[in-house]
């Protein structure tokens, strides 16, 4: 049987710290993909728009917490799932939302922010909080934190707490980082990529990953990628739609590794 993958847009911002516009980017991330400028193809070949991707649309979301309902709604029996953000507090009521399938899961985090924050501005579902939620559920196995690079004393100690794995750049060894034993979620945040790669993002933070550094982490996982998110782009601070772009190069990418 083959795989099935459903696609979902989640038009969700408000748990943005700094400034609003991830909302918009489902939209843009579609408007991208299916331009007359490329094509449905990743690279292995793998045709990404056939008869095994279910789209199930953009959702507008008026409270948080509908988010975990929603994606429960979307989600079929042994198929995979793509989100398309809004802003990183999506992650957790998906993955919450999920775990009712699993005993357990892994999860590749690609971020420059580590994300585990016990609260942010009095918010514990800020966007700088979600893997102290999901962490807090009992199901992860095995975090894995790449491209980090922003990490202060209390997401340091929240790290140690919750034993994560974390690959900061200035030590990174991306041929480490391969090989997943249990069902693996990917959650990419667009600000993993270096700005000159991915301008339209809300936090710019230098000395990130390249593109073909994010890709070819993707293509050589050894896992069964049951779940992933693409977030955190923010098509007001965008230029020439750069980002769209390599935000819908990386859904071709994941659909890809999902469909293998």
């Amino acid at each position: 049987m083959k795989n099935k993958v459903i696609i979902q847009g989640i038009l969700w911002d408000d748990k943005s710290s700094f400034s609003k516009g991830p909302a918009q980017a489902p939209p843009k991330i579609r408007e991208a993909l299916n331009s007359g400028a490329s094509n449905y193809y990743s690279e292995n070949g793998t045709l990404i728009n056939g008869d095994q991707i279910l789209d199930k649309g953009d959702f507008k979301i008026e409270d948080y917490f509908e988010i975990e309902t929603i994606t429960s709604n979307n989600t079929e029996k042994s198929s995979k799932l793509l989100t398309l953000g809004g802003d990183h507090s999506i992650s957790y009521p998906v993955i919450k939302a999920l775990c009712k399938n699993f005993s357990k899961i892994d999860i590749l985090h690609i971020d420059a922010h580590s994300d585990l924050y016990d609260n942010y501005e009095g918010d514990p579902y800020s966007h700088a909080c979600p893997f102290a939620r999901i962490m807090e559920l009992g199901i992860v196995d095995r975090l894995v934190q790449v491209g980090i690079r922003t990490l202060n004393p209390h997401q340091l100690e929240q790290a140690k707490q919750f034993g994560v794995e974390i690959h900061p750049m200035n030590d990174l060894r991306l041929d480490k980082i391969r090989e997943f034993e249990n069902p693996l979620y990917i959650s990419l945040d667009i600000d993993a990529f270096d700005p000159a790669f991915a301008p339209g993002i809300s936090h710019l933070e230098s000395g990130g990953l390249t593109a073909r550094e994010v890709i070819g982490l993707i293509q050589n996982l050894r896992a069964n990628v049951f779940a992933a998110d693409i977030v955190e782009y923010n098509p007001l601070k965008d230029i020439n739609d750069i980002t769209a772009y390599l935000a819908a190069k990386m859904y071709k990418e994941i659909i890809a590794k999902m469909l293998a």
